[in-house]
């Protein structure tokens, strides 16, 4: 009862910061997962595999729902999602590949590197760090950046706004766009990136029962129906309060996930 009362709390939360942020609430669902998956038997060979799987499903719902919300809300660019799509589905592709054959430890530390950058720069984010204020007109900048997101958001688990919010930023997309446009490209991301970690995890003799290969039934049944409750609670937050408190919570959430990984990874 206490396992399945702390994973529908991480639904909630995870629905939450997908509406707030964009995210996917997959930055909150791995780590967890994480956690927990010892309660179940989970080997340590698999633990951090089965974490990004089962995240990945729980992506999809709430980055649907996500999307629709800020849709509502004028707060998603269909021509930057149309023009990143493309790359960042084959960056999914070849991330789910890369991550199916790493060790639980690349994807431990690939997921608390990225987390630690992402959070820095959203904490000290200056609005005149513009790199270039028109994303969608060169294909051959928007194409590595596409694969990026799509290749290490798959490898974290993650939907895609951790890297793309960030990134849209440093392109002069204001918060808000940045948010609704990322919670978008979640849905690029979680569903070819579930689908590959299935394929990659299928058979493999240490998965617990109720598994899809690393995917765990389990986990996605207690996530997503509370996750789901929360995704507009989050919309709603989002467009209520200062875009540079939102950026600041998203730097706050990032670093404490990239400790407690790190401390996971190389703690005694």
């Amino acid at each position: 009862m206490l396992f399945a009362l702390v994973l529908a709390l991480t639904g909630c939360l995870s629905g939450f910061l997908a509406g707030l942020l964009g995210v996917g609430g997959g930055i909150i669902v791995v780590p967890m997962l994480y956690l927990l998956f010892p309660a179940l038997g989970v080997a340590e060979e698999i633990r951090m595999h089965l974490a990004v799987g089962t995240s990945l499903a729980t992506v999809i719902p709430n980055a649907v729902t996500s999307a629709r919300s800020h849709y509502a809300k004028g707060s998603l660019d269909f021509e930057l999602l149309r023009k990143l799509g493309p790359p960042i589905i084959v960056g999914v592709i070849g991330g789910s590949i890369f991550g199916g054959r790493s060790s639980g430890q690349t994807l431990i530390v690939i997921f608390a590197t990225l987390a630690l950058l992402v959070a820095f720069y959203m904490a000290f984010r200056r609005d005149n760090w513009v790199i270039r204020r028109d994303l969608t007109r060169s294909f051959l900048l928007r194409t590595p950046i596409g694969l990026f997101i799509g290749w290490f958001s798959v490898l974290m688990g993650i939907g895609g706004g951790t890297l793309s919010v960030p990134t849209m930023n440093l392109f002069n997309i204001e918060m808000r766009r940045a948010v609704g446009t990322g919670a978008a490209i979640g849905i690029l991301i979680g569903i070819p990136g579930l689908l590959g970690f299935i394929v990659t995890g299928w058979g493999n003799p240490l998965l617990p029962p109720f598994s899809l290969g690393y995917c765990s039934l389990i986990g996605v049944a207690m996530i997503i129906p509370s996750s789901m409750l929360m995704v507009r609670k989050g919309v709603l937050v989002a467009h209520s309060i200062d875009q540079s408190l939102l950026r600041k919570i998203f730097a706050c959430f990032l670093l404490t996930t990239s400790a407690k990984m790190f401390l996971s990874a190389f703690g005694s």
